[in-house]
């Protein structure tokens, strides 16, 4: 309600359904993701490219890296000194920010509608049987990649850690949990999907992890402005995190990218 006492925006309830905070099993795991790609292939044919932008610019992840770059430079509070390791990390992936974004400006991938928000808790289950009924909060659809929106997914659920665990031997990306969403996304949404889409599918989960991170370190550099921290070192953990699960991702891209385009690796 606004301040006067009107609905501003309003949806029909659904009854007798669930939503997960985390990866219980690998079942659910797979239900959100072909709900995920459900999604993607019911709009398929829609016009992405007459959709609000939302957020502008949300996942342009070239443009994260030139705020970082800006901040960087700044240093409003001179802590540049302490993170040497994570600016060099950033910037030897200079040109990887730009994979995505490059392949669309080539033609190689489709702009699709996107969801932009998939952490598995927007995702409605049915309480009874566990099936996939809908996904929620839909305030952030607009147009993008569909490597955006499986990139999101995996970041959030192919690892067994806290996004701020400040232990880095503690973070774990798991092949086989991206394995089971992958199979689960493209079983709903592959048959859009063209060999060039899928193989960016494995670009999308390396570089929304690599993009989080950037944003995290970004906002450390500038005084933890924008995301809500519980200590001073809060968003330098959060970045360290999301980079120890690029550097596994890293190590393992090539059977990434033949799980998600077995055919064309």
């Amino acid at each position: 309600m606004d301040s006067e006492g009107n609905a501003w925006r309003a949806y029909d309830f659904v009854e007798n359904t669930v939503c997960l905070q985390q990866v219980g099993c690998e079942a659910d795991f797979r239900t959100v993701a072909e709900t995920l790609g459900k999604f993607q292939n019911q709009l398929a044919d829609y016009p992405a490219s007459t959709l609000h932008e939302t957020i502008a610019r949300f996942h342009d992840t070239p443009n994260r890296y030139a705020n970082f770059e800006k901040a960087l430079a700044a240093d409003a509070l001179g802590r540049a000194k302490t993170i040497a390791p994570e600016i060099a990390f950033i910037h030897a992936r200079e040109k990887d920010c730009h994979v995505l974004l490059d392949q669309l400006a080539a033609g190689e991938i489709p702009l699709r509608v996107t969801h932009n928000d998939t952490k598995i808790n927007n995702v409605l289950l049915d309480e009874a049987t566990g099936k996939g009924i809908c996904v929620i909060d839909l305030d952030t659809v607009m147009l993008g990649l569909s490597a955006y929106d499986f990139g999101d997914s995996i970041r959030t659920g192919a690892n067994d850690c806290a996004e701020d665990e400040p232990d880095q031997s503690k973070v774990h990306f798991d092949l086989h949990l991206y394995e089971v969403f992958a199979k689960g996304y493209l079983s709903t949404a592959g048959s859009t999907m063209h060999t060039a889409e899928k193989k960016s599918l494995a670009w999308g989960a390396k570089l929304m992890t690599l993009e989080c991170g950037i944003r995290f370190l970004t906002d450390y550099l500038e005084g933890d402005h924008y995301f809500h921290i519980a200590h001073p070192n809060h968003n330098l953990d959060r970045a360290r995190t999301q980079f120890t699960l690029v550097r596994q991702m890293e190590d393992i891209f090539d059977q990434m990218t033949a799980i998600v385009c077995p055919d064309n690796h």
